[in-house]
This record gives C-alpha cells, structure tokens and sequence, in this order.
C-alpha cells in the first residue's frame, strides 16, 4: 500500500512543529523508550517483518541481541528479502561466536569497520513504499532493545529525501570501506581475539544459581534474594498466626532449597528432616543446608538405601527409605520439629502419607514449583491449603532471578505437506531428513555460551535412542537417558555433560524435575505439549543462572498436534483459557518480562492458532476438572470470586457463557443437588449472562442498593456521580430499561422472567419475586457473588464512559450502552444509526492476496485510517447514507467495534469513534463493476488502534 505524501508532511508537522495539529498524519517520528508498553525491538521488528531489504550499523552485537532478530530473518530469508550489517571489533566486545552465528544467517552479510571511534547506532528498513530509520543510542544487545534506558528516534522517509539518501550514501562507502566477514576473517579474529576487562562489581554464583555473594577476604556472605525475602516473610506471619503448615509455590530455579535453609536457620529447630525422592537431591540439599546454617559436618547427615546416619541434627533422607516400618519405627514421632517436603506435588504418595501420619513437628514446609498435577492427586489439605508464598515464571523473569530465555517455535520436518503429528511412526521420527531439519535448527538457533549443554525431550524411549544414535553420527556427542537407567547411570552422564564431554542428553520425562544443571543452555523439544505443567518443568530446566549463559535458548518443535494450544498457555502463565487472549499472544511483542523473547516461525503460529480455534476448552469435562483443582487448593467449594481471584484457573465468565448460571454448572457436574424455584432460576440466569461482567456497573449497585430498600432516583445518580462513574438521565432510564426488563426482546424477558426492580413515582425498590430469592440464604449468598464479581470485573472498564477502549462488547451490549430504548441486535447487522449514534460492526478478513483496486473489505490503511464500505446497493444518495453523513456533520458519534473472525464468538473489540474523512467519499461498483454500488469513505480514528489489537488484525494468520 502506498503512502501519502499529505499525511507524512502532517506527521511531521505534528511531531516537530506543532503537536496540537488535528492534520492527519501517518508514520510520525517518534522517541521509543524501553518501557513495559513499548521497547525498541518491537518496534524495530515490525519494521523488518515488511521490509524488502534492511542496512545495519552498530559498534557492538551480541548473541542475545541477534537471537532477537533471528526468527524474523528466517521468515524474510524464505522471501528472499537480504540485509547488511556493518560493525566492528572495538574493546573486542564482539565475541568470535557471534560472527560465526552471523555467518549462519544465510540472508545477510556482514563486514567489519576498522574506522576509528565507530560507535554508530542506525537502523534502517526499506519498505516497498517507504523506509524506517531508528537512529539514537541502542546496539544490537538484547538489554539494549528491551530492557535498558536509551533514546531511539524513528524517523519515516520517502525514497528522495535528502537525510534517507544522505544516510544511503554514508553507508555504501563505509560498506566498501570494510572488510567482509567470512571463516578465513572469523578464525584469524579468534586467534587474536582477547576478551576486555569490564570494570564491574564482580558477582559469584554458588551452586544454587538464584543465590548471588559477594566474595571478600574472609568467606562468602551468602543473602536471600528478593523472593526468598518476600517468601521468609510470609512463612514467619503465617506461624504468628498459629499455623503448623505451609506450603510455597515457587518456579524452577528460584531458589526454594536456600529458602528453607533460611527459614530453618531462623526457626532454629532442635532437630529437622529434609524429604526427597532422590539421593542425589539429598546431597546437593545437604550441601546447601551446610553452607548457609554453618555448624559443624557432623549435625548434617543422610539417610538413604547407601546411608544411615539417623542421628544427625539435620538429616535429608529418600521417602522410599524412611517410609519403610522398620527404618520409621526407628524413630520418635516427636524426633523431629521442623519437617521440609522437597518437590511437595509428590506428597500426595502413599509413602508421604506415611511419613507424615507418624511424625508430628512444630511446622511442616512444602516446597514445590508445580502444585498443578496431572494425576488429580490433591496436596493442598495436607498443608492445612496454607499458601504461605507463590512466585510463577513471569514474577521470576521480572526479578532477574532466572536467566533469561529466547523462545523459538519452529516448524517440525515436512515431507509432501505431511507434518509430524500425534501418529507419526519412529522410522519418520529419525529419518534422515528429519535429522537434517533438526540440526539445521538447533545450529541456526544456537545457544550462549561457548559449549554447548544441551536437553532434548522426546516422545518415548525407542526415538531417544535412535535419535542418539543419529546424532552422534553427524559429530554430535549425545546420550539418550530413560527411566530404564540406573540412577548411577544418570549421575555419571549427568558429570560427563558438565564436564563439556556430552552435547546432548536426550530423555523423555525424567528430567523434568529434581535436576540442577545450572549450566544447561538449550533445550529442544521435540514432542507435542500435553501439559503446560510439563512444559515449564522442562523449560525450567535451563532457567538457573551460570557463569557461561547469557540466556538459554528454547527450541520447540511443533507439528500438527491438537494440544498445541497449551504452548501459548504455558509461556505466558495465563491460564484463564481465554481464546482471544491466547490467540492475541502469538502476535505481542511484550507478553514476557525482561530479556526473553517469544518468536514463532510462520507456519508453527499457524499451527497453534489452529489449535486455539478448534480447542473446545468450554466442555464440561475440562471445566469439571479446573473446579476441582481449585476446590483441592480452597478446601471447599470455590465462589465465583475464587476464579476470578486465582490465576490458575479459568475465567469464570467460560462457566457463565456455556450455563445459564454456576449453580446450574455445580448441579451438572454432581456437586449439588439444585432444587429451586423457577422464577429464582430465572433471576440467577438474569444476573449471570446480563450482570456479572461489569461492562457497565451502575445496575450492580443499583441491585445491591435496592436489595437493603427503597432509594430515590436522584439520589442514587447523586451517588453514582460521586463515584465518578457516568450517570446521565439517559444513562438512569438505560439501568432503569434494563433491570425492568423493558430494554430486551420477547425471548429474553420469556428466558428472564420478572424484573428485578418497579419504579413508583420517583423511588426504586427490589419487586416481591426478587425479595422472595433473597429469603433463601443459599441463594442470597450466591446472588452477592454474582454481584461481587460483577464489580470486580469492572474495574477492567471506564466507568466513567459509555464504552471503553480495546475491551470487548457484542451488539446487544452496544445497543445497552449506547442506551437505546430496545435490544436491536437481531437487525443491527453492519452498522446501524438511530439515538444519534452509529455503532459500526466489522469483521475483519484480511487478504493479501486480493488486489487493491477491487478490495472493498473494510479495511485499516494504518492505526490512525479505517476504509470502510457501507452495506451494498446504497449511493450517496441513499436515505440511509445522507442520514449517517448528515448525522455525524452535526455530532452523531460514530462507534468502531472490530473482530478477526467469526470463530471468535460475538464480542468486538471497541477501537473508539471514527470521524468521517470527508474528501475521501466515493460510489464504487463492487466486483469491478458489474455489481451494485457501495459508498467508501475513510474513518480518521479518534485514537490510533492499540498496537497489539491492530498487529492481531491485520495478520494473516
């Protein structure tokens, strides 16, 4: 599409003269500042997504910040589209690797400045019509483009302007100036090449790599890190209290064992005992345990199949060991006052029971990163549902305390238009073809760090095997380990691995828990997801900190496989199972915190966005089982507001959509029997599909006002206008329509039954069918849920205005909150004008494929510009057509509401008013002329459309 040379002048009328111009203007310059809303790489990534060519100059690159940039190369490298890139070997900050890395990008060339002082930052992409210019203070590190405190202006030209070519020309001559990057030239900088000092605060990193000391003449001074503050904290309230029991919630590598240590040294318990269900775990715990207490060797023992040492003061022992009558009745049941479970999900265990039926401390400690089982073991009873602390992923990205992680869902082998799925036999597995697809990834991929320590996770133990086998054929030197190994067979790989002898170590589930290989900086997964518990226990493997990572890199491989859905729901922690959100998330730039990324080959975010829409999560087995997660983590029957509270489990509004209200749901599934009159079933119906989203909240306090009596209308606006929120006498008669009833259609109010409130003269009260529901307590205690989650919901909306921008609303709620007399959603269709308003209805089917001059879908020509078609058969003469153009010259607002598809349901997202572009009115002919006319006009949008809304729109996915 091209660009208008109007609307960039008004751009940059706005951006550098003066901003308080109403001009529409297109592509202005801009200041990008790394926030959580917008950073540098988003921004430079949309950019090169469009660009047919890009030239790059930066003084310093590193191989997290090229690992940024390489998914989009790849796609662009599959349209031929080639970059150049100019850097240098200043302070020998570029490291050998990232130039080898480089030279693997087949899509771009490199070459190297010898110019003195080079400290260049310019950024530049050429599109078809245009070129993009990031110039300001940020180098291709990944701190640089998302995280850190920099200055980027980007700047927008068109092909014969002057800086653009002056930029071009400055950087042809340097390009030729420079020397071209190729094996010969890496390997003479390798043997050249000197690492700088950085003067820094240098920061050891012990064995648990959540754990930073800082190391002085004397010994370590080893300090919790922030979460395990946070975590001590709570553990010491929960005990003031009066509570014997807590169980913490914390991601893989974030340092849960050195949290019980602290805890433990401030407890100061005369004896304590450490559960694991492994030796090795014991002895690392025990280590740690050492170095943090500091007594003497001899109070820390083990007690295991190899060890006995039951006296100890601290003693770690295996649950298979201790859980054995002989070896428990060796024991006091008082013996112990400080019990710590290690990977406390496995409590559940027949063995666990045992040990913790018999012993009775002073406090019981759990400790897991997953509470979430996939067994329907319950844990939480066994910890009183004491969640004393919980840290998931996100938290801990946020905080540094984990590494931070590239992501990279890649396509799996391809052969004929076949893709690996769920019945794919081992011979396609491990054929050759496949092979060479994977080490074609796993190389262009890379990792950080000079060796590489790899996992790989695979289906079954057949293909670990063969797959070793495979790999070590093309040089790699890899070890398939299964649970048919010995556990000293797991211990002398895992050495063998840290010691740089091993590549790989090829597992199926074994390792996704009780493994601390800090120095792991790959994983590759090569099975479908079926849980997204499992998902981060394998991720969370490389997720420690270490000396010789920068950053772990995660390569997925995905097929055509049904639970591809979970991929999206494990990287991102949102586990409401929001269909719109997860889809929106495979195109946001900023949906994880700090370094990492999340980046999709094209065709694997085709396979997971397949997945989504074809995903029944609203079935009632699936909310059978999110309920029951809950009710074990509650200790009873979870309201409403429990959902909405806890972000393990789904929306509550999937419930409300799918019955006509909870009750209904929790009779379904057997937890109640459900025998109510119809008119309260009714009533409940009402509350839930009509109420409890909170799109407008003023209905929710009239009912809560009304239900302790009678209250006059003007004070209740008073009321609602002191609360800020909107209430205007349209808006009183809008609530006052709908709470009588008198706003729905005829199937509605049959569906609905009798209003909830009567008006008589100029006060509101609860009518006799509503105040006869709230006699039964059962079911006035769930009507205040409903209630109490409407209010909480909506707060997700400006009260204060009649809609609110980017959230979602179907036709029936526009024609509510626009407070039309009557539900008018059956005929609405496209578009509809009436109570001088205009709500426009759009689903947005994007085709690229479609040229422009006969493409007359509704369509965004940028965030600020939507080109939109009245309904077919109208002119400019058209009644309905003056009317609107009429309407809107004079004041009628013009509502934009936009959806993706219609698999999405029947909600919109509202994008705000549109203003119509006057100029840009025209009749066309649809179906190059041989069809009934259209008007088209341009909307010029009150505020740009959000950038992750429209980035979703318009993709092709």
């Amino acid at each position: 599409m091209g660009i208008n040379k109007e609307h960039l002048l008004n751009a940059y009328e706005h951006g550098f003269i003066d901003r308080s111009t109403e001009k529409v203007g297109h592509h202005s310059p801009r200041i990008i500042i790394n926030s959580n809303e917008d950073n540098v790489l988003s921004s430079m990534l949309d950019e090169l997504e469009e660009c047919r060519s890009f030239s790059i100059s930066v003084a310093f690159i590193t191989e997290g910040g090229l690992a940024t940039l390489k998914s989009t190369l790849h796609e662009l490298a599959k349209k031929n589209v080639k970059g150049r890139i100019i850097t240098s070997t200043y302070l020998n900050f570029n490291k050998p690797k990232v130039f080898k890395a480089l030279l693997g990008i087949p899509n771009v060339k490199v070459r190297i400045t010898d110019k003195e002082g080079f400290h260049a930052k310019g950024y530049v992409f050429k599109n078809q019509h245009y070129t993009s210019m990031f110039i300001g203070s940020s180098n291709l590190t990944d701190a640089a483009l998302k995280k850190n405190y920099e200055y980027n202006l980007k700047l927008t030209s068109l092909d014969n302007g002057a800086v653009i070519q002056h930029f071009n020309d400055q950087f042809d001559a340097l390009w030729r100036d420079s020397a071209p990057v190729d094996r010969a030239w890496i390997k003479a900088y390798e043997e050249a090449y000197i690492e700088e000092p950085i003067q820094r605060k240098v920061l050891e990193v012990i064995e648990d790599r959540s754990i930073y000391q800082y190391r002085n003449a004397t010994s370590p001074v080893i300090k919790p890190n922030v979460m395990q503050q946070e975590a001590l904290n709570s553990l010491d309230q929960l005990r003031q209290t009066g509570k014997d029991k807590g169980l913490v919630i914390s991601a893989t590598g974030t340092g849960k064992t050195y949290l019980a240590a602290f805890d433990v040294k401030h407890f100061k318990p005369q004896r304590m005992l450490f559960l694991a269900h492994r030796e090795q775990i014991l002895e690392k715990s025990k280590n740690d345990f050492s170095n943090l207490i500091g007594e003497s060797q001899s109070d820390f023992g083990i007690f295991s199949g190899n060890k006995k040492t039951d006296e100890a003061k601290y003693l770690f022992a295996t649950v298979q060991t201790l859980s054995r009558e002989a070896n428990l009745n060796h024991f006091n049941p008082d013996d112990f006052d400080y019990i710590i479970i290690d990977e406390a999900h496995r409590s559940g265990a027949s063995t666990y029971k045992k040990i913790l039926e018999y012993f009775n401390p002073s406090f019981l400690l759990g400790m897991t990163a997953t509470p979430e089982r996939t067994d329907d073991t319950e844990i939480f009873s066994l910890f009183d549902y004491n969640i004393a602390y919980e840290i998931r992923l996100q938290q801990a990205l946020e905080t540094e305390i984990l590494a931070p992680f590239h992501y990279f869902g890649v396509t799996d082998y391809e052969k004929d238009g076949q893709v690996i799925d769920d019945t794919t036999a081992l011979s396609q597995l491990t054929n050759t073809e496949r092979i060479e697809h994977l080490i074609a990834k796993i190389e262009y991929y890379g990792h950080s760090g000079e060796i590489l320590r790899g996992l790989m996770f695979v289906s079954n133990r057949e293909e670990a095997h063969a797959l070793s086998s495979s790999l070590n054929m093309h040089g790699y030197k890899t070890k398939a380990l299964t649970g048919l190994d010995t556990q000293h067979e797991r211990q002398k790989t895992v050495q063998a691995f840290e010691r740089g002898d091993l590549h790989y170590i090829i597992t199926v589930d074994i390792f996704n828990e009780g493994v601390d290989i800090p120095s792991i900086n790959q994983v590759v997964m090569l099975r479908q997801t079926k849980s997204s518990i499992i998902f981060i226990q394998q991720l969370g493997r490389g997720l420690r900190k270490h000396e010789d990572k920068e950053y772990l890199t995660v390569i997925d491989f995905i097929g055509n496989y049904k639970n591809n859905y979970m991929i999206p729901i494990a990287l991102t922690g949102d586990k409401s199972y929001n269909k719109d959100r997860l889809r929106k998330s495979l195109l946001s730039r900023n949906i994880i915190s700090g370094l990492s990324t999340i980046n999709f080959e094209a065709v694997a975010k085709e396979k997971i966005y397949k997945s989504i829409n074809t995903t029944p999560v609203s079935r009632q087995s699936f909310l059978k089982e999110m309920y029951v997660y809950l009710k074990n983590k509650l200790g009873h029957v979870p309201t409403l507001l429990d959902y909405h509270k806890d972000i393990d489990v789904i929306d509550p509004t999937l419930i409300l959509h799918k019955y006509n209200h909870y009750l209904e749901f929790l009779a379904k599934i057997k937890e109640i029997e459900l025998d109510i009159p119809h008119d309260s079933h009714q009533i409940l119906t009402f509350l839930s599909k009509e109420i409890s989203e909170g799109k407008r909240v003023a209905e929710t306090f009239l009912i809560k006002t009304i239900i302790k009596g009678p209250v006059e209308v003007e004070a209740f606006q008073l009321e609602m206008r002191k609360k800020g929120y909107r209430m205007t006498d349209d808006t009183m008669q809008s609530v006052l329509r709908v709470l009588t009833h008198q706003f729905y259609t005829e199937p509605d109010k049959k569906k609905y039954g009798e209003p909830l409130v009567e008006v008589i003269g100029n006060k509101i009260q609860a009518t006799h069918t509503l105040m006869k529901t709230l006699e039964n307590p059962f079911l006035y205690e769930h009507i205040h849920q409903v209630l109490a989650l409407s209010v909480e919901n909506s707060k997700a909306y400006n009260q204060s205005s009649a809609l609110t921008i980017n959230q979602k609303y179907s036709r029936k709620d526009a024609c509510r909150l626009l407070e039309w007399d009557k539900d008018e959603a059956s005929t609405m269709y496209g578009y509809k004008y009436k109570h001088n308003t205009c709500p426009i209805f759009i689903t947005y089917h994007k085709d690229e494929t479609i040229e422009e001059t006969i493409q007359y879908e509704d369509q965004f020509l940028d965030r600020n510009t939507l080109k939109w078609s009245t309904r077919s058969n109208r002119t400019l003469q058209s009644k309905e057509v003056k009317a609107i153009l009429k309407a809107h010259g004079e004041g009628a607002h013009i509502h934009i509401f936009v959806k993706k598809d219609d698999d999405e349901g029947t909600e919109f997202y509202y994008l705000g008013q549109g203003h119509i572009d006057y100029d840009t009115l025209q009749e066309k002919q649809m179906n190059s002329g041989s069809g009934k006319p259209v008007v088209m006009m341009n909307m010029i949008m009150e505020k740009p459309v959000a950038y992750e809304i429209y980035k979703y729109l318009e993709s092709s996915i």
